[in-house]
């Protein structure tokens, strides 16, 4: 018996066995698993799931907690359950928005359909941009403080990576939204190629039957992919409706390329191109203009965006910020500065515990929460002591306006932002400036929300004691 044995087992139970499930994902601490209908759901099973720190269960989706062993889960409860995506999942899926029609469909439940959707095409390629960006961090440091050549086979080694990892970036997207789209992943990846291939990239694409090709770089870039996919899915939902099955296998994905890269390359990749900068844009002008005040309001609520999974729709924005501008003044920064003071509100929290083990918990979540992972902190701790989250929401408020200030960004892109990823601060030329103005933020929200924290919890006891003492001086 292995370590999610049991949780597989009563998941499975609970969710409503097999024939309940439409779709199994993770993300970097969560497992989710989207189900069919609601009232198949048995939340007793659920809320008390082994080697899990909780369950949100929101827009037909189930979302288990499970920290840096997530991926584990994941596969033991995959090759438990036998699922596999396939045509039935798809048109189970279909099926699904039918059987879910009686739920509440306000501006919440798209808000967090759309996470739902977002989360596989992204979380999926999160480690090799962690990857990348860390090593590219490396790199600049080793050329700018420690005299090695930018031309030396070691800076170069370094920068292949890095591209690896964010060059192609239409490929590994057009692969996982095809996958979520339920088409062949290879499609979705294929026509990313096709956006960043050499023939293409060369100029040697000047017009494709006589209407003209803009010649622009696709390189890094998501929403050119994002949009062809998009009408990929649309295409292959006609073909395979009139082509007969005993050709469908040769002929659809033929057409579709033949239908869809004309389309790409001559409207939507321009159209998506030309959108990235207005998104980036806008951010910049929100960055310059209300920075001072967005980024402690927004690091103040980051933990209840992760909350509800509305931290995955910032990933294609951080990702376009870091293409157009060369760097990020708000998503990972956020980020970044909520994690910290969960971490330090939490270790004020084990402070005031007598309970051995219930301390040793805490104090271990705390930790884990300042090196980037909040689900153990936040759900195993904090939401059933919500005062301690005015103690997180003073210290962001306070770490918000030092970064906002200083205008403190990130220059690459990953997950998990804490005090294991202040290489993300390093700028492109090596320097550390931006670094050094990330570690004294951390230390403002740190100790801010640690102190709070201690002052409420304190006056919190007082208060209690007083009631007590009131309760026996009236018996």
């Amino acid at each position: 018996m292995t370590k999610f044995s049991k949780l597989s087992e009563q998941l499975l139970e609970g969710i409503g066995g097999l024939n309940n499930i439409t779709y199994i994902t993770h993300c970097a601490t969560r497992l989710r698993v989207s189900y069919r209908s609601k009232e198949l759901l048995k939340m007793e099973l659920l809320e008390n799931l082994p080697n899990s720190s909780g369950i949100i269960a929101l827009a037909g989706t189930v979302q288990v907690i499970i920290g840096t062993d997530v991926h584990d889960a994941y596969n033991e409860f995959i090759e438990y359950t036998g699922w596999s995506e396939s045509e039935t999942s798809a048109e189970i899926v279909n099926e699904s928005e039918e059987v879910q029609s009686y739920e509440k469909r306000d501006f919440q439940y798209y808000l967090l359909k759309f996470s739902n959707f977002i989360a596989p095409i992204f979380m999926p390629i999160i480690p090799a941009l962690i990857t990348g960006g860390m090593i590219l961090a490396i790199k600049n440091l080793l050329v700018n403080y420690f005299g090695v050549s930018i031309d030396s086979g070691t800076a170069q080694w370094m920068l292949n990576i890095f591209d690896a990892a964010f060059k192609f970036l239409p490929i590994y997207i057009g692969y996982t939204m095809a996958q979520q789209l339920k088409m062949q992943p290879i499609m979705g990846a294929m026509l990313g190629a096709v956006l960043i291939s050499p023939t293409f990239e060369s100029g040697l694409i000047p017009d494709i039957f006589g209407f003209l090709v803009p010649q622009v770089s696709y390189r890094s870039t998501i929403l050119p992919v994002i949009l062809g996919v998009a009408l990929m899915y649309f295409v292959d939902k006609g073909l395979k409706k009139v082509l007969p099955k005993t050709l469908s296998y040769f002929l659809k994905p033929l057409l579709t390329m033949i239908i869809v890269t004309p389309v790409v390359l001559i409207l939507l990749a321009p159209a998506g191109n030309l959108l990235s900068g207005y998104v980036a844009d806008f951010v910049l002008w929100v960055s310059n203009t209300l920075g001072i005040i967005a980024l402690p309001l927004l690091s103040m609520i980051y933990p209840y965006m992760v909350m509800f999974g509305l931290d995955k729709g910032l990933h294609p924005i951080a990702l376009e910020l870091l293409d157009k501008l060369g760097y990020n003044p708000v998503t990972i920064v956020i980020g970044f500065i909520s994690n910290i003071c969960i971490g330090a509100t939490t270790l004020a929290l084990a402070l005031s515990m007598k309970d051995k083990a219930q301390k040793a918990t805490a104090v271990s979540s705390g930790i884990t929460a300042l090196c980037g992972v909040t689900e153990p902190a936040f759900y195993g701790q904090l939401i059933s002591h919500p005062k301690c989250m005015i103690g997180h929401a003073v210290g962001a408020l306070c770490a918000g306006l030092f970064a906002g200030f200083f205008h403190l960004k990130t220059f690459v892109h990953g997950g998990c932002p804490g005090w294991l990823t202040l290489l993300f601060f390093v700028d492109q030329n090596g320097n550390i400036n931006y670094v050094l103005i990330a570690i004294v933020t951390a230390l403002i929200g740190m100790i801010v929300s640690f102190f709070a924290t201690c002052i409420i919890l304190r006056r919190a006891g007082k208060l209690e004691n007083n009631k007590k003492f009131s309760n026996e001086v009236i018996n």
